[in-house]
């Protein structure tokens, strides 16, 4: 059996309209493109590959289907943000002026949608 331990993970997002993610992963996220087809935008983020998958429907989930371990997570908001990134607020968690919540472990964590409204997310991780 071969171990999936040393395997690359490939990620996967729903999309139903493969250009429009295709600019936001690649202009607005500033992930390079590594292909086009008409079943999916394929986009390389480091080492990892992310497969934006074409769907004829989608009905987007609650929760986070994707997201970033980032370093500054203010500087990360910032950027995204003068991209027209909107950060999501959540009602009964107290978020900073940026959208950023601290879990009580101390991580710091932002959460922003797609445009197929699929929840991704940044975390900065404290230890």
């Amino acid at each position: 059996m071969t171990s999936l331990a040393a395997a690359e993970v490939i990620a996967f997002a729903p999309s139903t309209d493969l250009a429009r993610s295709r600019r936001f992963f690649g202009e607005v996220l500033g992930l390079e493109i590594v292909e086009v087809t008409p079943f999916a935008c394929v986009v390389r983020n480091g080492g990892a590959m992310i497969r934006v998958t074409a769907v004829d429907t989608l009905v987007p989930q609650p929760f986070t289907v994707l997201g970033w371990a980032v370093a500054d997570i203010a500087a990360s908001v910032v950027e995204l943000v003068s991209r027209g990134v909107e950060f999501l607020r959540y009602a009964g968690m107290e978020q900073d002026d940026n959208g950023v919540w601290t879990t009580p472990g101390g991580d710091k964590v932002a959460w922003f949608s797609d445009p197929d409204g699929n929840v991704l997310s940044l975390t900065e991780f404290v230890g």
